[in-house]
């Protein structure tokens, strides 16, 4: 074993049962931070600490923590399984991957135990004879549905005791969004039937309510009662309106969940989207994020250990568990999943992998709104002000920094094969870019041996931009002429991050001690293999929470470090082989290739693409000179 094990945690692992059952892992404080199943308890828990086991951070930032051990013994996985879920909800545990926000997902809940029900949105459900739909992703989307199908089934929201013997209705009757039970315009059974279609719509079979709805029109046209003919004519299209809106999948009338996903392998935020086609037509999609995930590792089934995660949580909340839910990776417990979700729904449920006709064409199309959705979430958090302030404080306490880390500036080096390596500075001011402060070095040294040199190259341009440091502070020369300050060189940084590992930050600290400046604000090199983060004087490297809005913000200073360089350096290379080519035209001086690479942007294939006309109307070229231009290039 790698690490000394408190003598508590030893004692319980020498006493684990070979038994399936559920297992809890608790902090110095008695907190639990972890919650597990396991086939046989025994070797699952003991896993943990073997020496010879390649965890991953997240794992092994556990393993640090954990101070004691406790356990269930249960008689089958099932049981072991539902007992997890439990446990989870209850303790939230740190180190569990769960569903965002699983606890305020609301449901719409239609009171059908009461003889008028009545329709509202809840956030838990309870065995109350009520009908439950959901969950949804947001009560905003719960309140959308039910203003749309209110114009089309009205129902009653009002705190009124229906009697039939009011004097008068509210205004939601004259209006048409409520039949009048209070009044007597509608008696129980009529009120019910409205419900009833509502929720059969709710519930996809949008088919036989159109069906009925056509029925109740013709209906009332036969017996001239003309303005309740209108009525249902006005209902009937703008259901038909809501049914087309949903696509028709399948002709087998099936009801099935199709669940996808999408992770960004750097940060290991991952979007789930589920699919819910209910008698063959699309009905709906819901969109989530799970938080506590890692990055991916190459020797995990990483998708098929996500998308178990997600069923396990999601179903136990759902309000309805279709025959058939499709995954886009088979969970590594599917049996038992399949054998839990059968036991939720009463009837056989089977989780399947879609190969290939539509059902495959569906599980693509949910896996790109899945990637849409996980694109437009980070996007909404890089521009949210809050979270930037957030992520500045978590950096600033996992850093153990004196003062918020208010401007930080990274430095990332770029090269292609030892030519035209460049350096690029990037500068965040309250966690947002400042980028009228970015610059970018071209690299003129090279290392001991002659040939380009990372390490060269990021002492050269750490010496130069903080060399500039040191003279704007100083004392002028009287005997120079004075330079105006540059800002992005004169501002004092309140944490400075190497693009690189050790070696990278010893250049740093070595550059930084050279001038006079180490010690006057952090500096930390940020390894690119599990994005650890190094500290001058230790050796362990510190990895930021996964899913944590300090690692977010450390992953985009680095990215966005790392684009401005590799865009700087493709302009190099794209520049200079447009020069080497014009160079070798004859009758192209350095006035005319100029003058056309100025015209024409630098870029050598629109030169190339350009007629002789064209070529003609760059100033300083004549007609001889564009067609010997044109020939040879």
């Amino acid at each position: 074993m790698t690490r000394q094990i408190p003598e508590r945690v030893q004692q319980k692992l020498a006493n684990l049962p070979d038994t399936p059952g559920v297992y809890q892992m608790l902090n110095d404080k008695g907190k639990v931070i972890y919650v597990g199943k396991a086939i046989v308890l025994r070797n699952r828990v003991r896993s943990y600490f073997h020496s010879s086991a390649q965890h991953t951070p997240k794992t092994q930032a556990l393993v640090e923590e954990i101070r004691d051990i406790s356990w269930w013994v249960t008689q089958t996985e099932l049981e072991a399984l539902v007992l997890e879920n439990e446990l989870i909800k209850r303790f939230r545990p740190h180190y569990n991957i769960r569903l965002k926000d699983d606890k305020s997902f609301p449901y719409i809940k239609v009171n059908w135990q009461d003889d008028f029900p009545k329709i509202q949105v809840v956030r838990k459900m309870i065995k109350d004879g009520a009908r439950y739909f959901g969950p949804y992703t947001s009560a905003r989307a719960s309140y959308q549905t039910l203003d749309a199908l209110r114009r089309i089934f009205p129902y009653l929201d009002c705190d009124r005791t229906i009697t039939g013997q009011d004097e008068r209705p509210c205004l939601y009757y004259h209006i048409k969004m409520c039949g009048g039970p209070c009044i007597g315009a509608q008696n129980r059974e009529e009120y019910r039937a409205t419900v009833q279609q509502l929720m059969d719509f709710l519930s996809g079979d949008s088919d036989r309510v159109l069906s009925q709805l056509q029925k109740q029109m013709e209906r009332a046209a036969e017996n001239m009662q003309f303005e309740l003919a209108a009525l249902y004519r006005d209902r009937l299209k703008s259901a038909q309106q809501i049914a087309e809106q949903q696509k028709i999948i399948s002709t087998q009338m099936e009801d099935a969940d199709y669940v996808a996903l999408a992770q960004d392998e750097r940060t290991g935020d991952t979007a789930v989207q589920v699919f819910m086609v209910r008698r063959g037509r699309l009905i709906g999609r819901e969109n989530f994020m799970m938080e506590g995930a890692e990055v991916p590792q190459a020797d995990i089934n990483q998708q098929g250990l996500l998308i178990g995660t997600f069923v396990q949580q999601f179903y136990d909340n759902a309000a309805y568990v279709p025959p058939l839910v499709l995954t886009q990776a088979m969970p590594n417990d599917y049996a038992v999943l399949e054998e839990w979700l059968s036991s939720k729904r009463g009837h056989k449920v089977e989780l399947r992998l879609p190969q290939r006709g539509a059902k495959r064409e569906l599980m693509e199309m949910a896996t790109q709104n899945a990637a849409e959705y996980l694109r437009l979430q980070q996007a909404e958090r890089a521009s949210d002000s809050h979270r930037q302030t957030q992520a500045v404080a978590e950096l600033q306490a996992a850093l153990h920094l004196e003062n918020p880390p208010l401007r930080i500036e990274c430095f990332d080096i770029s090269t292609l094969q030892g030519t035209n390596t460049v350096g690029s500075m990037v500068v965040f001011v309250r966690g947002i870019p400042a980028k009228n402060h970015y610059k970018r070095f071209k690299i003129h040294g090279k290392g001991s041996l002659g040939e380009p040199d990372d390490f060269a190259s990021m002492r050269e341009m750490l010496r130069r931009r903080f060399r500039r440091l040191v003279e704007d502070q100083g004392t002028p020369d009287p005997g120079q002429k004075a330079r105006k300050p540059d800002e992005s060189f004169s501002a004092i940084p309140d944490l400075v991050i190497i693009d690189g590992g050790k070696g990278q930050l010893g250049i740093a600290v070595e550059v930084l001690t050279e001038l006079g400046l180490y010690g006057r604000f952090p500096v930390v090199g940020l390894a690119k293999r599990e994005e650890e983060i190094y500290r001058p004087g230790l050796s362990d490297p510190l990895w930021l929470k996964r899913g944590s809005e300090a690692l977010h913000l450390v992953q985009r200073i680095r990215d966005e470090a790392h684009r401005f360089a590799i865009t700087y350096h493709r302009n190099l290379r794209q520049k200079e082989q447009t020069r080497s080519q014009l160079d070798e035209i004859s009758g192209i001086g350095p006035a005319r290739r100029k003058a056309l690479l100025t015209y024409f942007g630098g870029d050598v294939d629109r030169i190339r693409q350009a007629s002789v006309e064209e070529l003609t109307s760059v100033p300083g070229m004549n007609r001889r000179s564009a067609e010997l231009l044109k020939s040879q290039l």
